[in-house]
């Protein structure tokens, strides 16, 4: 009897002393994506792909299950597998929504991009993710009433909230609750999209969010100066997680840090988080890792991936028999982002306009291409193959050879330089403008010529350019490609030309 109860004693005082106290510290990892529009690897395999950041991610819940993956906006378009179809249907970001929810995202706020989407596409990829959402100042225009965005779950709606709150508990038991607020840049306008000032809403979300949590961070998806005003405004918030730029960044601000990784999951952040409940005070480590061909792929996500990688060359081969062959190798980066390709001559705008020419064997007197048709967002390094370029001008087109008077000609070219900002901004081959005055190969335009100008088929069509079009009296002729020639496809003619380079 004596010997049962020392054995008893013993083993509540080892018992007891194995356990550890609460130290009141506690540690927890976000691992942050941005601007992710592919989801398997670019440049030749070289970089990205989410089956990549899966194992990444598998890794660091590992390390320490107090891990969320974040994704602070752009992911639903553009993307070239988006603007596929799929049983009659346009894709519209629901290949991107598949593989997020296999690799069980901890939460995700919206980008401009997002808005690229139909109200009802948008709506199909909210009801899909089984992941949670989170903005303040997006808001949906439905029926002359303004509501949060939602999800429809077991037929009734679940609202996207204005912030989120998360909960973790370590081995000696220390609970913590962290709290996050999210804005969106209102660059994208939509008749049914309303977006509320963003640093209103931001101060008037952390008011209402700092009482009930420990501490609370940011999920952004706007300008790098808008993220430095927001933590103006929030010094209490030891660090932003944002989007919207495309290159990777960390700025210290007075009392923490913001931080984007690169687009397309080039890179990822890793921030090592540590909170003393007792002192408040937050520590963090921040990683940038590069996600490269170093890394395995985790087998369930490329499962998902390769599903619909096999849709996306079915469609290729249709135009191309070799998708994959690297067809070009640059040290510059070729720039179809965004903002510079609707605004200024790029040299990727350059490459388009001079392979429309070379798709006429150089018989044109110029080449345009408005800037809204180059749809990657992103900037092309390495090894590039045909898929690239399919990511570039993902709805294709023919080339046109037009005969115009010179009177229209300069119509379009004054309307596409005014039209800087916008898709209807014209990227040019042998135009160059010059105190105000346009040069057609170095020749000043004679608004009394006929000139024979290379188009997008799009561009001829009036949608950008409203006067542009077949049934103006100053189009005098227009010459649509056959099947068999380079320029019945855009993309065609880019990777052939890229193949003499």
């Amino acid at each position: 009897m004596k010997i049962t109860i020392r054995i008893i004693i013993a083993l509540t005082i080892l018992i007891l002393g194995s356990c550890k106290k609460d130290d009141n510290k506690i540690a927890f990892t976000f691992l942050q994506l941005n601007d992710v529009y592919e989801i398997a690897p670019i440049q030749g395999g070289e970089f990205g792909g989410l089956a990549r950041v899966e194992t990444v991610h598998k890794d660091l819940l590992k390390e320490n299950s107090n891990t969320m993956l974040l994704m602070a906006g752009d992911f639903l378009n553009p993307s070239l597998i988006g603007t596929l179809k799929l049983d009659g249907q346009r894709i519209r970001g629901k290949q991107m929504i598949d593989v997020m929810n296999a690799m069980n995202f901890d939460l995700v706020t919206f980008g401009n991009h997002e808005f690229d989407l139909s109200q009802k596409d948008l709506q199909k990829r909210l009801n899909e993710s089984n992941f949670p959402w989170v903005s303040a100042n997006v808001k949906l225009i439905n029926e002359q009433e303004t509501t949060p965005f939602y999800k429809i779950i077991n037929n009734s709606k679940e609202y996207i909230p204005e912030t989120y709150i998360k909960e973790f508990t370590d081995e000696d038991g220390t609970k913590i609750k962290i709290g996050f607020v999210s804005v969106c840049i209102p660059s994208n306008p939509k008749a049914y999209v309303k977006y509320e000032n963003m640093f209103n809403k931001v101060r008037e979300s952390y008011t209402n969010l700092k009482d009930s949590v420990d501490v609370v961070f940011g999920l952004t998806h706007v300008k790098i100066v808008n993220d430095k005003r927001i933590s103006k405004l929030l010094p209490e918030i030891p660090l932003i997680m944002g989007g919207h730029e495309h290159t990777n960044m960390r700025i210290e601000t007075e009392n923490g840090i913001i931080t984007k990784a690169d687009a397309n999951a080039k890179t990822v952040y890793i921030h090592r988080v540590e909170y003393d409940k007792i002192t408040k005070k937050v520590n963090i480590k921040s990683e940038l890792k590069e996600i490269n061909a170093s890394i395995k792929e985790d087998e369930k996500v490329a499962k998902v991936v390769s599903k619909w990688q096999t849709i996306l060359e079915k469609e290729i081969k249709e135009v191309l028999k070799n998708p994959n062959e690297i067809i070009y190798k640059t040290k510059i980066p070729l720039d179809g982002r965004d903002t510079p390709i609707r605004s200024k001559q790029t040299n990727l705008g350059k490459i388009i306009t001079t392979s429309m020419s070379y798709a006429f064997n150089d018989k044109v007197d110029c080449a345009l291409v408005n800037g809204g048709s180059i749809r990657i967002d992103d900037q092309l390094m390495g090894d590039i193959t045909p898929v690239d370029i399919f990511r570039v001008l993902p709805f294709g087109g023919a080339i046109v050879k037009v005969e115009i008077k010179g009177r229209l000609l300069k119509r379009v070219l004054d309307y596409g330089e005014l039209a800087s900002g916008t898709g209807a901004y014209l990227h040019r081959y042998n135009v160059n403008r010059v105190e105000g005055n346009w040069f057609i190969n170095n020749k000043k335009l004679d608004l009394t010529k006929t000139y024979t100008v290379a188009f997008s088929d799009y561009l001829l069509k009036g949608f950008d350019i409203p006067f542009l079009s077949n049934e103006n009296k100053e189009v005098f002729s227009v010459y649509h490609p056959k099947e068999d020639e380079v320029a019945y496809d855009i993309r065609k003619a880019v990777v052939d030309y890229l193949k003499t380079k």
